[in-house]
């Protein structure tokens, strides 16, 4: 039986969903039978297995809600992330293919838009928590008024999340994997298997979310939360003292951040942070983007032992994870292969021996497709129908993966690969940057040169100067040819609020030569 289901009956009043800054929760009996009227009103719409729902939400307990009611009726959900333009919002809703579009209040501006532009033609639109009327779109509650949800659902396959990249290098590309069938609906597929072995998360762990849940990890471990029966408390939005003290009321055990949440976090005053009591924190998982080793350093002598890093990504074709003692032994590594075998392999397709540097696929994992993009999907697979993430890196001789950079972020500068992670991590680690990104631009002579872009922990300290000094540091740490030959400052850097660099911003708007 499906975990939620089971605990309406044997654990109606559990806290299932906590949303503190909305004073909001629901409970597992609320949960699943709120679920349940969702699944009957979708099928009643017509809605057949395998078509899909689009969701616009920020963090709010109804796309929990929505999202396991579309699983029960054996439907696709996609979630659009609130901080698209129109145009990119549209070119998801128009390409996942979507019958319905259920948007919150708070959405209405943007909901709006897409419905005059006509990005929503074809597709019934309804509104949650309107306090009035929506133009083109009809009222949730309304609809579901008289919906009866004690009625059982036919056996359908499970439904899943029909995700979107983040779209750091263009559009968003959709990874569409199959649906459970029936018979298997119950069971844990690869990924959360390993999720829960590696993690540890039980029907006793409470769960932070810190993050966006239109997003791939904090949504999917959001939704393997609750089908494992334990508590989530999610963020409205990230706050790092407000973190802090979710920890420290809920008690939390289990949590998920981003590099940019530690370094937030680390800048608190040290009398703010000692206010807070982070002992209860049995993992701190982090990923999504290279976190600079001093941060985890730092973040590792403050929480303990706790922090867990991971390297996946949404087409989940396979992960990677390590602890903290195992980093402190392997500073740098994302870990050994928790499914999917790890192979380095060079640009003729040959496998490389451990220490050498190549192109990182797994062997084994889950298979999946970019939506309406053959081209795209067989381009990470190789003769061997091993498939990547699109990085590059090398093992060591005890299997540990070694991140140097994304294949798309390499700079080739006089013949020499460079790495951006490697500067970038040296850069951090000087006590006036806050944040730095490093690209490649054109050169007459080199083809490519390294060009650094910063962003101050002091707004007015950006200067000719310090220029220089970020310079003259860098030649103390790195050989000559990966020394930035410029850099720029910027109040903030460009990234996506899942914390991965827009690295794309930066190549399009520092495209002329470096000097």
């Amino acid at each position: 039986m499906e975990r939620v289901r089971e605990l309406a009956v044997a654990a109606p009043t559990r806290e299932a969903l906590c949303f503190p800054a909305l004073n909001q929760s629901i409970t597992y009996r609320e949960l699943n039978e709120r679920a349940d009227r969702i699944a009957h009103w979708l099928l009643g719409l017509g809605l057949q297995p395998g078509d899909g729902i689009a969701l616009l939400f920020e963090n709010h307990p109804a796309l929990a809600v929505i999202a396991i009611g579309a699983e029960r009726a054996g439907l696709y959900y996609t979630p659009i992330s609130i901080q698209l333009k129109t145009r990119e919002a549209a070119h998801v809703l128009e390409d996942c293919g979507a019958r319905v579009l259920i948007v919150s209040n708070a959405m209405h501006e943007l909901a709006a838009t897409l419905v005059a532009e006509g990005a929503a033609q074809g597709v019934a639109c309804f509104v949650a928590g309107a306090s009035e009327a929506l133009p083109g779109f009809a009222s949730l509650e309304t609809a579901l008024a008289d919906v009866d949800p004690g009625a059982p659902l036919p056996p359908l396959p499970r439904g899943r999340d029909f995700l979107y990249s983040s779209g750091t290098t263009g559009l968003p590309k959709g990874i569409r994997k199959p649906l459970v069938p029936f018979e298997q609906r119950d069971a844990d597929d690869t990924e959360t298997a390993a999720w829960r072995k590696t993690f540890g998360f039980t029907a006793d762990s409470v769960y932070l979310s810190t993050a966006p849940l239109y997003h791939a990890a904090p949504l999917r471990y959001l939704m393997r939360m609750l089908h494992t029966g334990g508590r989530a408390i999610v963020l409205q939005k990230f706050d790092a003292e407000a973190a802090l003290d979710a920890v420290t009321r809920y008690r939390v055990t289990h949590s998920q951040w981003v590099p940019t949440m530690f370094i937030r976090l680390l800048n608190l005053p040290e009398t703010t942070r000692a206010r807070y009591d982070v002992s209860s924190l049995r993992v701190a998982i982090h990923a999504a983007a290279p976190c600079p080793p001093h941060i985890k350093e730092q973040m590792i002598a403050w929480f303990g032992p706790v922090i867990y890093e991971y390297y996946a990504g949404s087409e989940s074709v396979g992960l990677t994870a390590i602890d903290s003692d195992e980093w402190l032994a392997h500073r740098g590594s994302v870990g050994r292969s928790k499914y999917g075998q790890i192979h380095i392999i060079d640009d003729e397709d040959h496998e490389l021996p451990a220490g050498e540097i190549g192109r990182v696929f797994f062997e084994g994992g889950p298979s999946f497709e970019y939506h309406n993009d053959p081209v795209k999907t067989r381009s990470v697979y190789n003769r061997h129908g091993w498939a990547t993430y699109g990085d590059i890196g090398h093992v060591d001789a005890e299997g540990y993966l070694y991140l140097s950079d994304r294949r798309v972020d390499l700079i080739i500068s006089g013949g020499v690969n460079v790495y951006p992670q490697e500067i970038e991590n040296v850069l951090a680690e000087h006590p006036a940057v806050a944040d730095a990104a490093v690209i490649g631009v054109p050169h007459p002579e080199f083809g490519e040169a390294v060009k650094a872009v910063v962003q101050p922990r002091e707004r007015d300290a950006a200067s000719p100067q310090l220029a220089e000094e970020l310079m003259a540091f860098c030649r103390e740490r790195l050989s000559h040819i990966k020394v930035p030959r410029s850099i720029e400052f910027e109040e903030a850097l460009p990234r996506h609020d899942n914390g991965k660099l827009l690295r794309r911003i930066l190549k399009e708007r520092y495209r002329q030569p470096a000097v």
